[in-house]
């Protein structure tokens, strides 16, 4: 039998998430969207993507919007104040800290914020999925949806600023064998990332798997020469686009079978805890 809470409790908890997402994440989309945004004006790497695959991150935010006005209901701060806890207000901060430190472009620090992000981010994704099976349409739209796009673009953010970090800066030097070969390599890890989503359950995870696809044909757009990274692009986007088609079979699958929804979760939640 379902629980019913006050939207009163966890109210602390709740405040801080308001206040976290409209300070840190807010900062945030000022820092990316101003006229010096850093997807203008970063380094430009071998891996750099087209400015438009950073649209994805403005669509993060704004469920993670939805997300912080879901907790206030029943089955938000089920999920929310109770699954989640206090790794939301955490996960705004470093994202904060990284955002800001790449935009005055000092990458090695970026990338090992980076790191904290990707880690914060997995753990969320792992609560919800694991634990938190969703139960409306609301969990899937501002909890599950969110956290699966967040998941899989944290990978993507990773090796964009790993590149940034410690690769050549393509606007003032060619590309050698190995910038070559690691880029070959980041394209590769970031395709085997789209499988592993579009596999990781009957459905797949879309939502994540349609995160990395959208970035590589970002890369495979801005990245001209040399051709071997431009077509390596290309083969590897191409083939992150088979698993978000896998995906999308899978949960057009589930729906015909009357499955509630679009589940997006990795696992089905035990009955007892």
């Amino acid at each position: 039998m379902p629980s019913h809470s006050n939207w009163t409790d966890g109210l602390f908890l709740k405040i801080v998430n308001v206040v976290a997402y409209f300070l840190f994440l807010g900062s945030n989309v000022y820092t990316v969207a101003g006229p010096s945004g850093i997807y203008n004006y970063g380094k430009d790497t071998y891996v750099t993507p087209a400015p438009w695959a950073f649209l994805i991150w403005s669509l993060i935010h704004l469920l993670l919007l939805g997300t912080v006005i879901y907790q206030f209901f029943d089955g938000g701060k089920q999920v929310i104040i109770d699954g989640i806890s206090w790794r939301l207000p955490l996960l705004a901060v470093l994202n904060a800290i990284y955002v800001n430190v790449w935009a005055r472009h000092y990458y090695i620090v970026a990338f090992v914020f980076s790191l904290f992000v990707s880690s914060a981010v997995t753990h969320i994704y792992y609560v919800v999925k694991k634990y938190h099976e969703p139960q409306s349409t609301a969990d899937e739209i501002f909890v599950h949806l969110p956290f699966s796009l967040y998941h899989g673009w944290t990978t993507v953010l990773v090796i964009l600023t790993a590149f940034e970090a410690f690769g050549k800066n393509a606007a003032i030097e060619p590309a050698g064998i190995w910038t070559k070969v690691f880029a070959f390599l980041a394209f590769f890890f970031l395709e085997a990332t789209a499988a592993t989503y579009a596999f990781s359950s009957a459905e797949g995870d879309l939502p994540a798997s349609i995160a990395i696809a959208w970035s590589l044909w970002a890369i495979f757009a801005r990245q001209r020469h040399p051709a071997f990274i431009h077509w390596s692009a290309l083969a590897f986007a191409i083939l992150s686009l088979v698993w978000v088609v896998k995906a999308a079979i899978g949960v057009g699958l589930k729906l015909r079978r009357g499955g509630r929804g679009i589940s997006l979760d990795e696992e089905r939640a035990p009955l007892i805890n």
